[in-house]
């Protein structure tokens, strides 16, 4: 969650550090504030909201400075109110934290019986007094720290200022990304390397438990053992223009488009073309060898997974668990000897997943972790790592990303089921040359994005709708169900269709919308009857199905309204069903007047549990 950005410079950073934030508002919106060291001491401009509202209050009551920090909150402890805005501060020290200090209680006891007084609820103003408090006894700025640190537990990443050291910024790391920037006389610190694209491609990305004392002259890195260490630099391919929204009214529909694009991208990483064939790196454990696959994800990625159970079993004949990551770490889970998990997270850096990849590490098990970030924490961690091509997605709602991971899912299905002798050599080259073929039905889906919206004025006005799938089509039906309460605010769910009859049926009124998913697949006969068993109970339907069918369908009922896809091979369905369900949820958010690409309460990383 939460976004942190810092800058020591020769100039005055206020205006860049609210550059800086801008990038970084999917992380959180809640409330945004900077501080900077100037003459007078520590100077701060907090605002409660998004981040127009700071951008609003600096421009009116400008702040100066050389060195300063900024943060865009999404909140956990204490409402998202201006007094809870970071950067908190006391005369000493200013500080901007992502994560949770989760003995602020007990520290805030100890500080407050020794005469500290509070001002916020937040659990990151116990790290600005605890860290007054050893200034307070004499300490160095980084004896403070050192200190401070071994008192904290929880998932923290700090960028700290004190008063009268106009040229030091200490930054930590433990559980929560940090990356720092390299430039000419200039350093910079950021939750993420998109926050600094514009101003430097030399990152240093911290490791577990470090923190470092940064000045204009570069950066001292040191362990959790407080042992000075080297981390090294590398070149990010990012730019400025990598997160800007072109002629799209919002990101979210910039990345919907973009997905012919990244989707052939990813293809092409891991398809050699002339042969037609899988190509993946070189992985540490062997598919014929692997007795049970478990996907680990939370979110729109454990739907990715949950697709891909259907890929895996039914080409490679592997046995699949698909876990919540939450969930998994805490039950004490049996892991088969020998077996492998995959971790699937677009930013690499879900707190939840990562917990659960280095219990499966600590479990000997074989890890691979399925990312969009080279130099995320699960990738850096992971044993194998496979990369998507999606690039920077910076609409909350995930939409390119998810299907950069299914291509990749698909592409591991069938390596796998050449390894285990499942499938043949003219299989995989029928099943990759359907993959090839997706970016361009997707094209021709964007195509009739007018169709889509004309079909949101059924569901506008819906408090409640229901999405219907069966095998592939089912987790599917989830995402686009997940994507509608995102952004719209629609109560909406997914469920398989046979299950209709067992219960959810129940909801089925005239003022209920339940959108079907029926390609022309195994699963079709079946899912037209349980449609007819919705129709039968007054229900409004919007059938997303493929041209061949829709005649067929519209015939069913004057109440169905029908959206036709191109004819798709099945395996390849649940990647081209997917864009439809994104544009409906895109277009009944902007029916509705929510925000598309920053929905309430939501974050793009969740980095807290």
């Amino acid at each position: 969650m939460c976004g942190i950005v810092g800058m020591i410079s020769q100039s005055n950073v206020g205006p860049r550090l609210l550059e800086g934030l801008k990038r970084l508002e999917y992380r959180g919106y809640d409330s945004a504030g900077i501080a900077t060291l100037t003459e007078k001491g520590i100077e701060r401009r907090r605002a409660e909201g998004k981040l127009q509202q700071l951008q609003d209050l600096v421009r009116h009551s400008p702040i100066l400075g050389t060195l300063g920090i900024g943060h865009t909150r999404w909140a956990t402890h204490g409402a998202p109110t201006q007094e809870n805005a970071h950067p908190h501060a006391s005369e000493h020290v200013a500080v901007v934290h992502n994560g949770i200090i989760e003995n602020f209680a007990e520290l805030k006891a100890m500080l407050m019986a020794k005469g500290h007084s509070f001002s916020s609820q937040t659990d990151t103003e116990v790290v600005v007094h605890l860290l007054t408090h050893y200034l307070d006894e004499g300490k160095t700025p980084l004896e403070a720290v050192q200190v401070a640190l071994k008192e904290l537990t929880g998932a923290f990443a700090f960028a700290i200022l004190f008063k009268d050291h106009a040229d030091l910024m200490i930054v930590a790391r433990r559980g929560s990304p940090l990356v720092i920037g390299y430039g000419d006389q200039e350093m910079t610190i950021g939750s993420d390397a998109l926050a600094l694209a514009p101003w430097t491609q030399q990152l240093c990305y911290l490791e577990e438990g470090d923190y470092a004392v940064i000045t204009k002259e570069g950066a001292e890195i040191y362990d959790h053992t407080d042992t000075r260490v080297e981390r090294p630099i590398r070149i990010s391919l990012l730019s400025g223009d990598t997160v800007g929204k072109g002629s799209y009214r919002h990101f979210m529909l910039k990345e919907i488009f973009e997905q012919p694009t990244t989707i052939s991208d990813t293809l092409n990483s891991l398809i050699d073309q002339p042969t037609q064939t899988i190509h993946l790196p070189k992985l540490s454990f062997d598919w014929k060898e692997i007795p049970r696959l478990t996907f680990i994800a939370c979110g729109t990625a454990f739907l990715a997974g949950l697709t891909a159970k259907y890929w895996f079993e039914k080409f490679a004949h592997l046995p699949v668990d698909v876990e919540i990551a939450s969930e998994f770490r805490y039950r004490d889970p049996h892991l088969t000897p020998g077996g492998a998990a995959i971790f699937i997270s677009q930013s690499g850096e879900t707190i939840d997943t990562l917990c659960a990849l280095q219990l499966a590490l600590e479990k000997k098990h074989h890890t691979l972790a399925l990312v969009n970030a080279s130099e995320s924490s699960m990738a850096r961690q992971a044993q194998n790592v496979i990369l998507t091509q999606a690039w920077p997605e910076i609409g909350v709602a995930s939409t390119k990303a998810f299907t950069s991971q299914l291509v990749v899912l698909a592409c591991l299905a069938i390596a796998a089921g050449r390894a285990r002798g499942v499938l043949t050599e003219d299989q995989e080259h029928t099943l990759v040359q359907s993959l090839l073929s997706v970016p361009s039905h997707v094209v021709k889906v964007l195509q009739k994005d007018d169709q889509i919206h004309d079909l949101a004025h059924h569901i506008r006005a819906a408090h409640s709708s229901l999405y219907l799938g069966r095998g592939t089509s089912y987790p599917i039906a989830l995402e686009g169900a997940l994507k509608l309460k995102e952004l719209s605010y629609i109560h909406a769910e997914g469920y398989p269709a046979g299950e209709m009859k067992h219960g959810p049926i129940a909801l089925i009124d005239e003022d209920v919308p339940v959108i079907v998913l029926a390609p022309q697949d195994a699963w079709f006969e079946k899912t037209i009857s349980n449609m007819q068993e919705v129709l039968a109970r007054d229900a409004s339907v919007i059938c997303f199905t493929d041209e061949a069918a829709e005649a067929q369908i519209q015939s069913l009922s004057g109440k169905i309204k029908t959206f036709a896809l191109p004819p798709t091979d099945a395996f390849i369905a649940p990647i081209v069903y997917t864009i439809p369900l994104q544009l409906l949820a895109y277009h009944t958010a902007l029916l509705r007047g929510t925000d598309v690409d920053q929905p309430r309460n939501l974050a793009k990383s969740v980095t807290v549990e």
